[in-house]
């Protein structure tokens, strides 16, 4: 029985450390700005120690029972061997080994009991209710952005280029903001055909200000994020939703810019787009994987929305999809994760009668350690007419007059761009990283009509951007972080500079 005990505290004590390994990795996990292919592979087999953790609990529930029905059984017949012991000699009398032996047994017997009683407690309490019998997961962040801005930008608390001035004439500003907190919710579903199924959904509060409302800046609409569902087999994916754009899985590190991944519209493609993609995985070791990404996407161009009636733009007009394919490897160097692909994207797009565009886009990506503490990520790409998925700095065609004007003339803008990455990982809590990042439409293009109007109102030739910060994490659910940020944007004639300084403090849930 003593073995028993300790095998069943072994047995207790295995599942306990597996859990808190995944407990640490869930609070880890940010809501991030972009899909990266390493997390999904960790998410993936964390789910199956999930899986296996439950059939570990579902066994120690059975134990439980017989380890109560033991001590039931054994508190009798103690009782049955007091009642037929004769009367001790004194009070000080030792108690016989038989009746040792069974106060032993019993005492283990209740303490193990005990203590899986309280672990089962535990993960009750710890469970999100949903209406259907599939376990949910609810994660987030809780993010205070305090920022300085030096010269004028689009957009003050998260800025993507600088512009000429702002509405009051200013050239600073000092705010405040929360509207970058997330909120994420997921289900794991049943298995079909040997497929674990799961669905995410995300929001953030960047969908805009109540209109009229006094100081309304800080009172952010709920913006929907990303909302996909997955099939996942041993090797081959199913994703159906709206998710990250797949042939740009790494964005710069930053806390500063959540709202829009950090560098967009400075190199770094992206869009939070609906698409249905296939995904597969070739093995070529234990630690090392080939990836092939094929997908179809919303067609998006990067025009403006209109209220709350949906318009087609240049591309849905076509009435065809986007077409997006990816190639990678992942492994993993000097112990950390390691990949580098090779992606593709294009566009078919209608602006006008008889005035039709492919826009496309080539593109590598890499995130290679080049030492333990020393990472180096990127990616670089060369498009033309890819406004919507943020190159050409947002900007897929330019117009040689008012588009209302039937006689107009349109051209799209080629453009090449990138960014590159250092972090530096100086212990598992603290991490510096700096990043230089740019998007250059071909002057070409924008230049080949006198006075050309883009979608900003403005013309813009190119958008530089470099930044340094420092992420601190005094625990796993707790982050600090600094961030330096300037920004350089060119224009026909002439250009801007802008400065922002960023102090953050994040909880993760």
């Amino acid at each position: 029985m003593r073995q028993k005990s300790f095998c069943f505290r072994s047995a207790v004590m295995s599942i306990f450390l597996v859990m808190a390994a995944t407990s640490v990795v869930a609070a880890q996990a940010a809501p991030s700005q972009s899909a990266d292919q390493s997390l999904a592979q960790s998410v993936q087999e964390l789910r199956q120690q999930v899986e296996e953790l439950r059939a570990a609990v579902a066994e120690i529930r059975s134990e439980a029972s017989q380890y109560r029905a033991e001590s039931d059984q054994l508190r009798k017949e103690l009782e049955n061997m007091r009642a037929a012991a004769p009367a001790a000699p004194s009070v000080n009398a030792e108690p016989s080994a038989a009746t040792a032996s069974v106060d032993q047994r019993l005492s283990s017997v209740e303490e193990s009991t005990q203590v899986v009683q309280n672990e089962l407690r535990t993960q009750y309490q710890t469970k999100v209710e949903s209406a259907s019998k599939y376990r949910v997961r609810l994660s987030g962040l809780v993010l205070f952005n305090l920022f300085g801005n030096s010269g004028s930008v689009d957009n003050i608390d998260v800025p993507t280029w600088a512009a000429p001035s702002s509405s009051y004439g200013a050239t600073s500003s000092f705010g405040a903001t929360l509207r970058q907190s997330e909120l994420g919710l997921e289900v794991f579903g049943p298995t079909i055909r040997g497929a674990r199924t799961s669905g995410q959904v995300q929001f953030d509060f960047g969908g805009g200000f109540p209109a009229g409302a006094l100081d309304g800046v800080n009172t952010g609409i709920v913006r929907l994020r990303t909302a996909s569902v997955r099939m996942d087999w041993q090797n081959t994916s199913i994703v159906a939703g709206q998710d990250n754009l797949f042939i740009s899985p790494n964005s710069p590190t930053s806390f500063a810019s959540l709202l829009t991944p950090s560098f967009g519209y400075s190199g770094n493609l992206w869009a939070w787009t609906p698409q249905i993609r296939l995904e597969h995985r070739m093995a070529f070791r234990s630690d090392q994987d080939f990836i092939v990404q094929a997908g179809i996407l919303d067609n998006i161009t990067g025009d403006l929305s209109n209220g709350s009636h949906r318009q087609p733009q240049a591309g849905e007009s076509t009435g065809s999809p986007a077409y997006a394919l990816r190639t990678g490897w992942m492994g993993t160097l000097n112990g950390n994760p390691a990949g580098i692909g090779v992606s593709g994207y294009f566009s078919p797009q209608h602006w006008g009668p008889g005035w039709n565009v492919n826009g496309w886009a080539i593109g590598t990506d890499w995130r290679v350690p080049i030492a333990r503490q020393v990472e180096l990520s990127g990616e670089i790409y060369r498009g033309r007419a890819v406004g919507g998925i943020g190159g050409g700095i947002g900007q897929s065609v330019i117009f040689g007059g008012t588009p209302a004007d039937p006689y107009f003339f349109f051209r799209p803008v080629n453009s090449v761009g990138g960014w590159s990455q250092l972090k530096f990982i100086a212990t598992a809590r603290l991490e510096f990283n700096g990043v230089f990042g740019m998007d250059n439409p071909f002057a070409a293009d924008l230049h080949a009509f006198g006075s050309p109007i883009g979608p900003y109102g403005t013309v813009l030739a190119a958008n530089r951007s470099q930044m340094a910060n420092i992420i601190f994490r005094p625990r796993s659910d707790l982050l600090l972080s600094a961030e330096y940020r300037h920004l350089r944007t060119t224009q026909l004639l002439g250009f801007n500079t802008a400065d922002q300084v960023n102090l953050m403090m994040g909880v993760l849930f």
